[in-house]
């Protein structure tokens, strides 16, 4: 049984499926209203992989919901894999004879929480990784199965280094599946001593705090992009800023801005300047620094 919702948990799936292993379903998120008045419902991007591959799929607005329960147990799962969803409660996670392991974007202990791709590059980690371990009571805290650790570069953004773990998860579940089914698996225990948190972001956490040192401002911005974007305000409007470069030295008062007019737009931080590279005005498209200035006056 597989349980995931967004575009991250499909690699996983496709490896199972074309590796031939006997998926009989799939839990993802019910369908999410969208549009104007909420009119239309957009299928998670699991369910229309599964729906493509003609698998089963469950939608419970309650994971302790009896007939989703009894639903579930009717499929006779022996393991039950979980990529990107939703806290399980335990009568979730037990039901299998070899349990259930997730998939998570971190080297874990670090980085437990909803958001482990976003806090490691806002943190300035220089790697990262993936892990799966067994779950247990308490979020992202089970025994660790297997670990697979990959740099981050000076160029990744959330965006690429999102991509790059997406490709790992798929090669890391089916050996750790293949661990499960031939017996061969070892555990150990996680340091909780070494935990850090990687907490759900909401639109307040993605504010700049420009009175921040410029390093840490500019990894905050590639943390944040593509999305959901760092953002700061211009006059009365949301500027949200996507690429930058840090220049540490003479600077103003932080948040005081710079332009040129022409090509040069920057933010003054504790230590330097932000010059911003790609941008998006409130109800306008992304687009470069330059072709902003062009239709903008300052």
């Amino acid at each position: 049984m597989y349980m995931g919702t967004p575009e991250f948990a499909v690699a996983a799936l496709e490896a199972l499926v074309e590796g031939g292993y006997n998926v009989v379903g799939v839990v993802t998120m019910p369908d999410k209203p969208v549009g104007r008045h909420g009119s239309v419902l957009q299928a998670s991007p699991v369910k229309q992989y599964a729906q493509e591959k003609g698998l089963k799929v469950l939608q419970p607005e309650r994971l302790k919901d009896e007939a989703f329960l009894e639903e579930l147990r009717a499929l006779r799962a022996d393991l039950q894999i979980v990529v990107a969803f939703r806290m399980l409660p335990e009568v979730v996670w037990s039901m299998p004879p070899l349990g259930t392991f997730n998939a998570h974007a971190s080297l874990l202990p670090k980085y437990r929480g909803a958001a482990p791709i976003n806090w490691a590059i806002i943190r300035g980690e220089r790697e990262t990784g993936m892990t799966t371990f067994m779950l247990k009571h308490e979020i992202d805290t089970g025994d660790i199965i297997q670990q697979v650790r990959v740099p981050i570069f000076e160029s990744d953004n959330a965006g690429t280094l999102h991509d790059r773990l997406m490709t790992l998860s798929a090669s890391l579940v089916t050996e750790t599946v293949d661990c499960l089914l031939e017996g061969t698996l070892i555990t150990h225990p996680q340091a909780d001593s070494e935990a850090t948190d990687a907490p759900k972001i909401f639109r307040e956490t993605c504010k700049i705090d420009w009175n921040r040192p410029t390093v840490e401002v500019h990894n905050f911005i590639r943390g944040l992009s593509p999305y959901p974007g760092a953002w700061t305000m211009l006059g009365d409007k949301v500027l949200k800023i996507f690429e930058s470069t840090p220049h540490p030295g003479e600077h103003e008062a932080p948040g005081t801005l710079y332009s040129d007019g022409r090509s040069v737009l920057e933010f003054s931080a504790a230590d330097g300047v932000i010059r911003v590279k790609t941008l998006q005005m409130e109800g306008k498209k992304r687009m470069s620094t330059e072709d902003f200035l062009r239709g903008t006056k300052l």
